[in-house]
């Protein structure tokens, strides 16, 4: 294997590695200043709101009796598993879509780690206009929805070339 080589595969686990760094560090740092279920105004639509979520993305599995929790590890795990993968066979003619599938697995790793470690995934961004609020989420959730949205726009891009 030539050095590019290994700088291509170095890049994209730095990427992901930062990711998963700024994730579980946000989370702790929510852990240690905030009590479960505060929540503190940033600006006037946002808010961090200290919650934890036994379930999936929009909470959905969350009031099941604790098997979703090995689900969801095992189908992050397949997942992590393929776009790695993929990344691989692809490492030097799509870093674009290298780029957005490692913002997927860093986003599913600290997602999988914090529901391995605690039974559950810690959410505490709070997006709201007056009353309505959407879901409550964290930075993996973000990056996993980032790299989701770009594949998809990225494949719409080409279709449409």
């Amino acid at each position: 294997m030539n050095f590019n080589l290994y700088f291509h595969k170095l890049r994209w686990i730095s990427v992901a590695l930062a990711i998963v760094i700024i994730d579980l560090s946000s989370k702790e740092w929510i852990i240690h200043h905030m009590l479960l279920h505060q929540s503190v105004s940033i600006i006037p639509c946002l808010n961090l709101y200290h919650t934890q979520n036994l379930g999936a993305a929009f909470s959905f599995l969350s009031s099941q009796s604790g098997w979703q929790r090995w689900l969801l590890s095992g189908v992050t795990s397949i997942l992590v598993i393929i776009l790695l993968v993929k990344i691989h066979f692809n490492y030097t003619n799509d870093k674009i879509n290298n780029f957005f599938y490692t913002l997927i697995v860093g986003g599913a790793l600290g997602n999988l780690y914090d529901r391995m470690c605690r039974g559950f995934v810690i959410d505490f961004i709070d997006f709201h206009i007056n009353t309505w609020h959407f879901a409550t989420f964290n930075i993996a959730d973000s990056a996993i929805c980032m790299g989701s949205v770009l594949i998809i726009l990225s494949k719409i891009i080409k279709h449409y070339k």
